[in-house]
């Protein structure tokens, strides 16, 4: 259900404002939306997987509140990532 730390380090290398970072909204919204991603991906095996599906509820929240944060801040960054995610809205 995580994330491997190659895939991380793929998200971090493609998302990164500068070298190193791993505290930039982008970045924190891409290995979300990956987890997210996982999450999805395991309940289609597993329906009745209520406790991980409380956690993928937060995990969405905590997504959506740093796509606010990043909307408010800088609209052409928001814009940029998610076209590049792929995320609706």
């Amino acid at each position: 259900m995580s994330i491997t730390a190659e895939r991380k380090k793929e998200l971090l290398a493609q998302f990164a404002t500068v070298k190193g970072d791993t505290g930039s909204p982008e970045v924190q919204v891409a290995i979300l939306s990956e987890r997210i991603k996982n999450l999805t991906e395991h309940f289609k095996d597993h329906k009745k997987d209520n406790h991980s599906r409380r956690g993928l509820l937060a995990l969405v929240s905590q997504r959506r509140s740093l796509l606010d944060y990043l909307k408010r801040k800088d609209e052409a960054r928001y814009q940029t990532l998610i076209e590049k995610l792929e995320l609706r809205r």
